[in-house]
């Protein structure tokens, strides 16, 4: 009734003192919302409205995968220029699925940080340009803290949690005290398991396999391993295994798998577009080490929320996300992992996992709900491609030097 009013007030009146009536309406009334979130911090534009009970009203979502397959990896200056062009079209989209119009959304979230520095600045400018517009409030959004958050959308998870954040560009442990409060546990200190899946996929030539042709690396090296005959066939080192910290290192792990590669075409004498013979072994292995990795330090970080009482005993809690979340065997493994230290495991659905509007304006709801980050002079926004996650706790976990037997876990492909 409220906008039927508006509307037909909007008849007689400017659009901009309409726009103003409502803002004003909406700032002092929180049961109100419409976010509409908006994500490029990489390769994939993303768009989604939220109302106030947490129900997606409209996404969209339009995916430069294939583009980036050809070109062996995501180009920025390529990646930039598909923002550009898909950005305007996915954001209309989005509001006419909805059938909302622009006097019916409350603010815009979009994500400012971290990522690829021209992706970000695409979402940033065009958000800016909505807000200057139509006169709505902007709501910043940390990519990785909205990972960590979309699960509590499906879910009902508390705070404080454990969270592990795993994905093509990160690595984290984490532990969310609220909507805008993170103590960092660990990270990685080199690349990102995705970043490897990918690139040892390239490197073994998966794609010229047609069922693989189209799909990224890591489900590429899943659908692999699952097929292996003798996954324990190659013995790949464990990283880090002596460091008594959180951290996280994937780069001697890539450099173990692409010496065994490499090694195996010498002896079968591989040549052009053809696979060793050892090519679903081989992905098994680098899966399997993956997982322990992710595990062992994934335990280590719930010895020290334990010791340090971050984490309630009565309601322990794991949230997995990211686009490496969406590998099965890595999650079942911690799941396992939760199991044995009575943890409740939570992963958001796979298209939540990875980047998507849906989870910028989630985010977006818990800020405005509780009127945190709510920004009205634009100006004063910009991107960040590095962006730490909330409090460094890295140093103290080093200090504490908790000993760990790392756990056996027993998954099947």
């Amino acid at each position: 009734m409220l906008f039927s009013w508006l509307r037909h007030y909007a008849l007689s009146r400017s659009y901009a003192q309409t726009c103003r009536l409502l803002n004003s309406y909406q700032q002092t009334s929180k049961n109100y919302a419409n976010i509409l979130g908006i994500e490029t911090s990489c390769d994939d534009t993303g768009c989604a409205i939220i109302n106030e009970n947490g129900e997606v009203l409209a996404e969209t979502l339009h995916s430069q995968n294939l583009i980036h397959l050809r070109n062996g990896g995501i180009i920025p200056d390529v990646a930039q220029d598909l923002h550009r062009k898909y950005i305007e079209p996915t954001v209309h989209e989005t509001l006419e699925a909805a059938q909302l119009h622009w006097l019916d959304i409350s603010a815009i979230a979009v994500t400012l940080e971290p990522g690829l520095p021209l992706s970000l600045a695409i979402g940033m400018k065009y958000a800016k340009h909505l807000s200057r517009q139509y006169k709505k409030p902007l709501i910043p959004i940390h990519h990785m803290e909205a990972h960590a958050l979309v699960a509590r959308m499906q879910n009902e998870i508390s705070f404080p949690f454990l969270t592990l954040l795993i994905s093509g560009g990160h690595c984290l442990l984490a532990v969310v005290q609220d909507v805008n409060k993170f103590q960092l546990l660990g990270e990685s200190i080199d690349c990102a398991p995705g970043e490897v899946f990918d690139k040892v996929a390239r490197r073994m030539k998966l794609r010229n396999i047609p069922e693989y042709s189209q799909l990224c690396g890591g489900r590429a090296v899943e659908l692999a391993a699952s097929k292996a005959t003798n996954p324990h066939l190659f013995q790949l080192p464990l990283p880090l295994g002596d460091y008594k910290d959180c951290n996280f290192s994937f780069n001697g792990l890539k450099t173990s798998v692409m010496y065994q590669l490499y090694r195996k075409e010498k002896e079968h004498s591989i040549e052009a577009d053809k696979l060793i013979p050892e090519a679903n072994d081989l992905c098994a292995a680098l899966l399997m080490t993956t997982s322990r990795h992710l595990v062992h330090r994934t335990q280590r970080a719930m010895e020290f929320c334990h010791r340090n009482k971050l984490i309630p005993g009565d309601k322990k809690q794991l949230v997995v996300s990211g686009g490496v979340a969406c590998n099965n065997y890595i999650y079942n493994t911690l799941t396992e992992l939760c199991y044995e230290f009575e943890y409740q495991i939570y992963r958001p659905q796979p298209k939540l996992c990875t980047d998507n509007g849906i989870m910028i304006a989630w985010n977006g709801l818990e800020k405005w709900q509780r009127n945190i980050d709510i920004v009205t002079n634009v100006n004063s926004l910009d991107i960040k491609s590095v962006s730490p996650l909330g409090e460094s706790l890295i140093s103290r976990v080093k200090e504490a030097r908790l000993p760990t037997k790392l756990l056996k876990i027993k998954v099947k492909l």
